[in-house]
């Protein structure tokens, strides 16, 4: 099976990745969360070949059998869409026939299928982003790998970008996409939640939230200290194993999971 075990990397003296382990089944979407520095884009790399790991394995398919799209969505900016679509094909040997009929069902399901002429810069953000998952998509990978291919996108673009990557994962691609999104990576098969270069949780959305500790809990007024957060009009707490919830106890979501499953990892001793 596709991923990496025990993946280490240290870049510039620091430890960016340290033990991580993701499996990539095929015709499953594995999304990896985690906020800035986690390591979610040095995974991504790492499992290109494109960062000097210092420990573990890399298991994947051969380059020519990976898609990526980059966070930069890999549109060239000075090319039309059919321009992107010639010269990205042609790096994968091909032409004709074959990369008209491959590029047409791909921008057609896109709904890009009516700019040809349009310059990659000219394109929406939206746009632009399902133009480099065509991209990523023309050779029929065995492997996707999409770097937060829905950062910035209005929230229709994100549904119909979506839509694209379980497309992607039915017909077979082991999937793994970084998102900041977590209402996303609820609809994944497999979520790694990453934090500073480590694993804070690892599973299915449903046996992630069944890893808290102690009691996530819900009240109106601020309950100060540094355990609990805002959300909309209410406050959330996280409270220990022994300890009295300032609020009512509720099931976590995934948001509440990983604030929570962080906080507790804080209190950890070192």
């Amino acid at each position: 099976m596709p991923g990496a075990r025990d993946l280490t990397v240290e870049l510039g003296g620091t430890t960016a990745l340290s033990g991580v382990s993701v499996d990539l089944p095929r015709g499953q979407v594995t999304a990896v969360v985690g906020g800035d520095g986690a390591g979610k884009t040095t995974l991504l790399r790492a499992l290109l070949g494109r960062v000097a790991t210092s420990g573990g394995t890399v298991d994947v398919p051969p380059p020519e059998r990976i898609g990526y799209e980059p966070s930069t969505s890999g549109v060239w900016p000075t090319l039309s869409v059919s321009e992107n679509v010639e010269f990205v094909g042609s790096a994968y040997g091909l032409s004709g026939d074959r990369l008209r009929s491959r590029a047409a069902t791909l921008l057609a399901t896109a709904g890009i299928d009516d700019v040809p002429d349009r310059l990659g810069r000219d394109l929406s953000g939206g746009m632009r982003q399902k133009l480099g998952f065509c991209l990523a998509m023309l050779h029929s990978p065995d492997l996707l790998l999409l770097d937060e291919p829905s950062t910035g996108v209005d929230p229709v673009s994100r549904v119909e970008l979506w839509r694209l990557v379980t497309a992607a994962a039915r017909d077979g691609a082991s999937v793994l996409m970084t998102t900041t999104y977590l209402d996303e990576a609820e609809r994944a098969a497999t979520v790694v939640a990453l934090q500073e270069g480590r694993v804070l949780a690892s599973g299915g959305p449903d046996d992630v939230v069944g890893t808290v500790p102690g009691t996530v809990s819900v009240g109106d007024d601020p309950p100060g200290g540094h355990r609990a957060w805002r959300r909309g009009r209410s406050f959330h707490s996280w409270t220990p194993d022994g300890e009295e919830p300032p609020g009512r106890p509720v099931v976590p979501d995934l948001e509440d999971t990983l604030i929570a499953l962080t906080l507790a990892r804080s209190e950890e001793p070192r």
